[in-house]
């Protein structure tokens, strides 16, 4: 498990640390607020030499400023981060998650900070137009989510194939392995814009919404989330964070 420091915040509060490390969600030092992802989801999170770095990157290292910590960042399998956070080895679950009563079991949710949609990925010029169309179709899927757990839903096990990674379900498609990929759409867009000949199909496939998953019954962290995102939305700095991404794509 590959552990990245992602910003050292150097205004640290006494009065906020309660907030913050094991007093309040069981990591190991106090003022540190630890953020489980899966940097493999552009534009919210991925690599750019060593660093984490995307909207949600950015988003975490707001909230940790307003709480007075220091945040980590830990790189992990996305089916792997709602046990991360619900054994409280890491503070939050921050990857493009979206709240599903089926995760609900698990960890609760902050408010939502993003909206978003499921898509589907295909070769142009191919035979699939629509959505209707992918009925009895190998499908291709991150594994653990919510494009994962609709096409299973839809089209059943046997026609989905899953990946530990969206771009190795891109690579998959493109090189004729499988006939479609459903995965959110700001990462479908940077993924066609770099494999010649995919298309995304105009007709979203689900709209859904982003947020951030603490332990269960953590509401002292969960409150201080829920008041930083609050103020972020309040004053811009999600919209400019969300802005500097996504308008380029």
């Amino acid at each position: 498990m590959k552990k990245i420091l992602a910003v050292l915040l150097m205004s640290v509060m006494v009065m906020s640390l309660a907030s913050c490390g094991k007093s309040s969600s069981g990591t190991a030092q106090a003022g540190v607020l630890v953020m489980a992802t899966n940097a493999e989801f552009p534009p919210y999170e991925y690599h750019e030499g060593g660093d984490i770095v995307g909207i949600d990157a950015e988003i975490a290292a707001a909230i940790a400023e307003k709480m007075g910590c220091t945040l980590e960042i830990e790189d992990i399998a996305f089916d792997s981060i709602i046990a991360e956070v619900d054994s409280s080895k890491a503070d939050m679950g921050m990857a493009g998650m979206t709240v599903t009563e089926d995760r609900k079991q698990s960890v609760d949710f902050s408010v939502t900070y993003a909206v978003a949609r499921q898509v589907v990925i295909v070769k142009e010029g191919g035979d699939i137009a629509s959505i209707d169309d992918l009925a009895g179709r190998k499908i291709g899927v991150q594994q653990g989510t919510t494009g994962d757990i609709y096409a299973s839903d839809d089209y059943g096990d046997d026609n989905v194939e899953r990946y530990s990674k969206g771009m190795e379900a891109v690579q998959a498609l493109a090189q004729g392995k499988i006939d479609a990929v459903i995965i959110d759409n700001e990462p479908a867009k940077v993924f066609v814009s770099e494999n010649e000949g995919l298309i995304i199909l105009d007709e979203a496939y689900a709209d859904e919404e982003y947020a951030i998953a603490v332990r269960k019954g953590n509401t002292e962290l969960l409150n201080a989330i829920n008041e930083a995102l609050d103020e972020l939305k309040k004053d811009g700095t999600i919209d400019e964070i969300v802005d500097r991404y996504i308008s380029a794509n």
